[in-house]
């Protein structure tokens, strides 16, 4: 089992930034493809970034140069810097574990999950 804790999500303007952390437990984080995903009512879970094992990343069209995922092995932790913030960034934001060392778009393709962060950003 993975234990998930995501942190960091709040209130911020348009143009403006946070950064997402998904504090992980359990088996080794190493091991694990590592996504966040975004969702707001009424709407799919959707694709935002994801990074493997040896932190190559992949990222939405929406979200490219503007998002950032990141992670630190040795505090078991992967990140999403998230820059240029817009109104319809405004989403409850989860991250993900995959037990493959290969990333996917899909939710489907992951294993364990986070409670989820708010993030909303006024305009």
């Amino acid at each position: 089992q993975v234990q998930l804790v995501e942190s960091g999500g709040g209130l911020v303007q348009a143009g403006g930034s946070l950064r997402l952390s998904c504090a992980t437990s359990g088996r080794t984080f190493s091991n694990y493809a590592m996504g966040w995903f975004r969702q707001v009512p009424g709407k799919e879970r959707e694709f935002v970034a994801a990074i493997n094992w040896g932190s190559v990343t992949r990222y939405a069209d929406s979200v490219k140069g503007r998002f950032t995922i990141s992670r630190d092995n040795a505090k078991n932790t992967v990140y999403l810097q998230m820059n240029s913030l817009k109104p319809e960034d405004t989403a409850v934001y989860y991250c993900a574990a995959r037990s493959s060392p290969v990333t996917a778009t899909n939710p489907t393709a992951y294993d364990y999950w986070g409670q989820g962060t708010q993030v909303t950003v006024s305009s």
